[in-house]
């Protein structure tokens, strides 16, 4: 059981120091990292209906002015 302990170890500390000399982005190629199509978030209507669903189940309007019983139907 010591020597897997031990192995997995060495293998993820190899790992990590492989990733070590990546070095770092220069300032042309953050052009591609900054598309929209790169966000988590990149279509607004889907993240708009996420929300409301969150909103319904936890019963919690955030301020919005308008109260729901938590079943979505508001």
């Amino acid at each position: 059981m010591r020597t897997v302990v031990t192995l997995i170890s060495l293998c993820a500390s190899c790992l990590l120091a492989g990733c070590s000399g990546l070095g770092q982005v220069a300032a042309w190629e953050k052009g591609g990292l900054s598309r929209p199509s790169m966000t988590f978030e990149d279509d607004a209507l889907d993240v708009r209906f996420v929300q409301h669903v969150y909103t319904s189940k936890e019963n919690s309007s955030g301020g919005n002015g308008v109260g729901g019983g938590g079943c979505g139907c508001n």
